[in-house]
């Protein structure tokens, strides 16, 4: 059945190099991006193409061209095997990761789908904020971390909304081991000195970086 050994061979390197690219740890975005951040390699074309998903797809391709090459038969079902791992098998790896063997920061889950915060004007140059968070400590360890916050993408003229809440950061989060949390902060934010700024709104899904000592991540 199998047909070329050496091509099998780099079929499994080229994979795994997809998966490594894509694999959704230690931050929100892929692993490949951290490394060309790293590497001050740009991230994202001019035209908005994102190169790091570009390339993981090119190798992912090629991957799947050689195992293709690599047998008599069943290539088919290889092939499809092939896809199903590449689309699953990295968040499988990074929940199962979190769930056996990290610790600290690393073993926090953040329930990013039941974030909210909402902004209201109490006065003329006072905000208040109200953030409710949810996260699981997957480890058998106490963690404490503190939470900061960003906005993913925000151009000199956007309206700051998330990194106003950064004026008072940061704020800081004790979690039982195994412990499923709601946590909430409540803070009053002076924007005086804040020319572009949301008088009201909420927003959901929110950017958050969680930190201990020199240990960071973005989710």
């Amino acid at each position: 059945m199998l047909k070329n050994k050496k091509l099998l061979f780099l079929s499994l390197i080229l994979f795994v190099i997809s998966i490594a690219l894509n694999f959704p740890f230690p931050h929100k975005y892929p692993y490949g991006e951290s490394v060309a951040s790293i590497l001050n390699i740009p991230i994202q074309m001019e035209n908005g193409l994102h190169i790091v998903g570009i390339t993981s797809l090119l190798f992912l391709i090629t991957s799947l061209f050689f195992l293709s090459k690599s047998f008599k038969k069943h290539k088919g079902r290889f092939l499809l095997l092939g896809i199903v791992c590449a689309l699953f098998l990295p968040h499988f790896l990074a929940d199962t990761y979190q769930k056996t063997f990290a610790t600290g920061i690393y073993a926090i889950s953040y329930e990013v789908e039941t974030s909210e915060c909402s902004f209201d004007m109490i006065s003329d140059n006072t905000m208040q904020a109200i953030c409710e968070f949810s996260f699981i400590n997957n480890s058998w360890d106490n963690v404490s971390f503190d939470i900061n916050f960003y906005e993913t993408y925000l151009f000199e003229e956007d309206v700051k909304m998330l990194s106003l809440l950064g004026i008072n950061a940061p704020y800081s989060v004790d979690i039982k081991a195994k412990e499923n949390k709601h946590v909430k902060i409540e803070t009053m934010i002076d924007v005086s000195d804040i020319k572009n700024h949301v008088d009201s709104g909420t927003a959901s899904h929110v950017n958050i970086i969680i930190e201990s000592g020199e240990k960071m991540r973005k989710l």
